[in-house]
């Protein structure tokens, strides 16, 4: 990437950065020179960001050119918006107060230069800031109220509020920022950047370390450099033109805000918010399959009102479950009427809304693996040995039912195309839709997003002709974004 800063005037540029072209904002806005040029990281340091000020144009203008503008038009966007400076302090809360609890005034600014502060103290809550609203430079301002501080404000500022004694960190800091040595350099061949937010000391992560090997070579193949990145790394989406999620999604998680963030930011997002959302609940599934006629075990969404109607709706026993649990979580079978009772008031502390389901006992599930709407892959995930569910967490241990990948061919027809009707519904990316198919009766039990792509065993029957299916997803996507802006 080729670093410009943008400033209105560069002769009051504070700083002398080598190989860093500091251009001027009416130029960048009007010189036919930055119009055409590739692959550009701009780094909008005007003094005013305001709607339809040149600081915003700048950024405006960057994205339309598929040029990186940091701070985004989502961030200057977002740098004004009191509710959602009130939930980010409400979300940071607790780091907010360890961070400044040895503090004895009422009032504190903190100087973010590239996601750090001149003191090593406030790193954590400094990179916490900069990965919510991405810009060079940041002024944070706290206020304590009866003992308490909170994020009372938080503005992009320009080089020539830097304070004379913190330059010296600002220009090693950019300088660290610009070269970053521990990022992979590109190959020549690659086009795009992908991020991939996957941690391998993750044990419910959807991919393991040799899918995640798979993954970088179908990359590789089709012009797209894979770099992986963490929960930390929010701040850095702008850098990248698409993000693959490889951890377990959730809405009220950090997953589902990777997603939304790099969706505003215009990247190519698998798996989007809305099917986040979509998958995430199963109160959706249920009101969902039943508008649809989709095939499922009876299903009742349960209330504290209608306790006593679960065993005659659905039957005795059945499968309590959370409306967002994942992974076999959240899950209870009830046998009487009393471990139905004892089990709904678990649930019912933490969600308004529960799930009651048909029992339905088989040796396996199929998983349905569709992407775009076409089919990519099935397996039968096999029962935990001498249980009733795929995992079995007894204690401090966990059991896994065996994964046997089945080629789509050898899949009852009924099996595929009722898991490729299912998934249509949630949206067109990648979906694990689960079945059961009991005395020629099939039923969707659930459709995941973010299903489980690992190595040596979902692309058991595919090898690396499935990954290269999951990547011409992002390829097609890219280059299409490329076409509508002018890039190919």
């Amino acid at each position: 990437m080729i670093p410009l800063i943008v400033v209105e005037n560069p002769k009051r540029w504070p700083f002398d950065m080598e190989g860093v072209e500091v251009v001027q904002a009416r130029s960048y806005l009007v010189d036919p020179r930055y119009a055409e040029m590739k692959r550009v990281a701009v780094f909008n340091v005007c003094r005013r960001y305001g709607y339809q000020s040149l600081g915003y144009y700048v950024s405006l203008l960057a994205a339309a050119r598929g040029h990186r503008p940091l701070p985004s038009v989502a961030t200057l966007q977002a740098l004004t918006d009191t509710p959602l400076l009130r939930l980010v302090g409400e979300e940071l809360d607790d780091l907010i107060q360890r961070s400044l609890a040895p503090l004895q005034s009422d009032g504190f600014n903190l100087s973010i230069y590239f996601g750090k502060n001149v003191a090593k103290r406030y790193d954590r809550l400094s990179r916490a800031l900069f990965n919510q609203f991405p810009a060079p430079f940041l002024r944070a301002r706290f206020a304590r109220d009866e003992e308490r501080w909170r994020l009372a404000g938080i503005r992009a500022i320009a080089g020539l509020e830097i304070p004379e004694t913190h330059r010296d960190f600002v220009l090693h800091r950019a300088r660290e920022y610009f070269d970053r040595p521990t990022r992979p350099r590109r190959t020549q061949e690659a086009r795009y950047d992908m991020a991939v937010l996957w941690s391998e000391d993750d044990p419910t992560s959807p991919s393991n370390s040799r899918g995640i090997r798979r993954l970088t070579r179908a990359a590789a193949r089709q012009g797209i450099a894979v770099e992986i990145i963490s929960r930390e790394d929010a701040g850095r989406l702008p850098e990248f033109d698409a993000l693959f999620l490889r951890e377990t999604t959730q809405v009220n998680h950090h997953t589902y805000r990777f997603a939304l963030r790099a969706a505003a930011e215009g990247l190519v997002v698998m798996d989007d918010p809305e099917s986040i959302v979509r998958c995430g609940n199963k109160v959706y599934q249920a009101e969902l399959f039943e508008r649809h006629n989709i095939p499922a075990p009876r299903t009742m969404v349960v209330h504290g009102g209608n306790v006593s109607d679960v065993a005659a709706r659905v039957g005795l026993p059945c499968v309590l479950k959370k409306p967002d649990g994942s992974f076999s979580s959240g899950v209870a079978k009830a046998t009487t009427q009393k471990e139905l009772e004892e089990h709904l008031d678990e649930l019912f502390e933490e969600s308004e809304l529960a799930v009651a389901q048909e029992f339905t006992p088989s040796p396996f599930d199929w998983r349905v693996g569709v992407l775009d709407g076409q089919p990519l892959f099935a397996c039968r995930y096999h029962m935990a040995p001498g249980h009733w569910q795929i995992i079995h967490a007894a204690g401090t241990r966990t059991q896994y039912g065996r994964v046997e990948p089945v080629a789509l061919e050898d899949v009852p027809s009924k099996v595929l195309q009722t898991g490729v009707k299912a998934a249509g519904y949630f949206g067109s990316g990648l979906y694990g839709v689960d079945l059961k198919e009991i005395d020629g009766r099939v039923m969707v039990m659930e459709v995941n997003d973010n299903p489980n792509l690992d190595g040596g065993y979902e692309d058991g029957i595919l090898g690396d002709a499935l990954w290269d299916e999951v990547v011409r997803w992002f390829r097609v996507r890219l280059d299409r974004r490329g076409r509508e802006r002018g890039d190919a």
